[in-house]
C-alpha cells in the first residue's frame, strides 16, 4: 500500500492511501474530488473578483481621462498629470495612514520601478491626448500590454495575432494622406506610454507581492514626485485655482485612486500575461468615452483599427496555453 503525505499550505494536508485520496482542511477530511471542487470554486470566485475589479477600473480610468482633457486649456497636460497623481497620492496617504505602521525591510526596488513607471506613463499619455483622440491614444498605448502578453510565445497562432495588431496600427498611424492625419509627436507619446504600461504591469505585480495593500499608495506617491515638477514648471500658480479643484479631485479619484487600487486587486490574483490580455477592452472603452464625453469623431478605418487590436488581444487570451494536470503513476 502506497502512503504519501503532501503539504499544501499551513492548514491543508492531502493524504493519499493506495488509490483513495483524502484532503484534510481545518481538521476535517474530504474526498479529493470534493476538495478539488472546493478549490475550483475558490479559484472561480477569485478570478471573477479580479475581472470585475479590472472592468470597473477600466471604465473609471477612461471617464477620468475624459475629465482631465477639460483641464488642458487651463493647466496643460503636465498640470493635469500633477493634479491626478498629486491629489491621488494625498487621498491614498490619508486613507492608508502608513505612519501608523513601522517600516519593514522589504524589496523597494520593484516599488520604485512601479512608481516611476506610473508617473512617466501618465505624463506621456496625457501629452499624447493634446493632439490625438482618446480612443486612438489608448489603442496605441495598449501595444505595451499586448506585447507583454505575447512575449515568449512561439506558436504560429500567436504570430497571427501579432500580424493583426500590425494591421491595426497601420490603419491608425498617419501613413496615408487620404485619411485623417494623426500628429506624429502625439503618436510617439502614446507608444511611449505603452512601454510604461508594460513596466507598470510587471513591476506592479512584484510591488503588490512585497508591499501588499500599501503598494498603490506608495507607488502613486513616487509617481507624483515625477509628475508634480513638470506640472509646476508648466502651469505655475494656475494649479492653485479653487475653481479647478473639483475637476482635479474628480480626475484624481477616477483616474488613479480608484482604478489603481482595483487593478492591484486584479494584479495580485491574475498572472501578468492574463491581466494584459484582459485589458483588450480598454481601447474600445476609451473610444466610446471620447465620443460620448468629448465629442471626438473617428473615421471608419480608425474604428476598424481599434477593433483589430481588440480582436488580437481577445484572441491571445483565448489561445493562452494552460498547464495540464497530470496524475502520478503508481508502479
Amino acid at each position: 500500500m502506497l502512503s504519501h503525505i503532501v503539504s499544501n499550505g499551513d492548514s491543508e494536508m492531502v493524504r493519499i492511501v493506495g488509490f483513495i485520496g483524502v484532503c484534510r482542511h481545518h481538521g476535517v477530511d474530504y474526498p479529493l474530488a470534493t476538495a478539488a471542487l472546493m478549490s475550483s470554486r475558490t479559484t472561480v470566485a477569485s478570478t471573477a473578483l479580479a475581472i470585475g475589479a479590472l472592468l470597473i477600473s477600466m471604465v473609471s480610468y477612461q471617464c477620468g481621462a475624459s475629465l482631465a482633457k477639460h483641464l488642458f486649456p487651463q493647466v496643460g497636460a503636465q498640470g493635469a498629470t500633477a493634479y491626478r497623481l498629486g491629489l491621488s497620492a494625498l487621498i491614498l496617504l490619508l486613507w492608508r495612514r502608513p505612519w501608523r505602521r513601522s517600516a519593514s525591510q522589504r524589496d523597494w526596488r520593484a516599488l520604485w520601478g512601479y512608481g516611476l513607471s506610473m508617473g512617466a506613463m501618465n505624463l506621456v499619455f496625457y501629452m499624447s491626448l493634446r493632439t490625438i483622440p482618446l480612443g486612438i491614444a489608448v489603442a496605441l498605448e495598449f501595444t505595451g500590454p499586448l506585447a507583454l502578453a505575447l512575449f515568449g510565445s512561439r506558436r504560429l497562432l500567436d504570430f497571427v495575432w501579432i500580424a493583426l495588431v500590425v494591421a491595426g496600427l497601420a490603419l491608425l498611424l498617419p501613413l496615408r494622406a487620404q485619411m485623417q492625419a494623426l500628429d506624429p509627436v502625439g503618436v510617439m507619446y502614446a507608444l511611449a506610454a505603452g512601454v510604461g504600461w508594460a513596466l507598470y504591469i510587471v513591476l506592479g505585480k512584484k510591488a503588490g507581492a512585497t508591499h501588499g495593500a500599501d503598494a498603490v499608495m506608495l507607488g502613486t506617491s513616487i509617481g507624483a514626485l515625477v509628475a508634480i515638477p513638470f506640472g509646476v514648471a508648466h502651469a505655475g500658480s494656475a494649479l492653485l485655482s479653487p475653481t479647478l479643484l473639483p475637476y482635479a479631485l474628480g480626475v484624481a479619484v477616477l483616474s488613479s485612486a480608484l482604478p489603481y487600487s482595483l487593478e492591484m486587486v486584479a494584479l495580485t490574483l491574475l498572472p501578468a500575461r492574463t491581466f494584459s490580455t484582459l485589458l483588450s477592452l480598454e481601447p474600445a472603452i476609451a473610444a466610446v468615452a471620447g465620443v460620448a464625453l468629448l465629442g471626438e469623431r473617428l473615421s471608419l478605418l480608425q474604428w476598424l483599427a481599434i477593433v483589430a487590436i481588440i480582436v488580437a488581444a481577445a484572441g491571445t487570451a483565448l489561445s493562452v496555453q494552460r498547464p495540464t494536470l497530470t496524475e502520478p503513476l503508481v508502479n
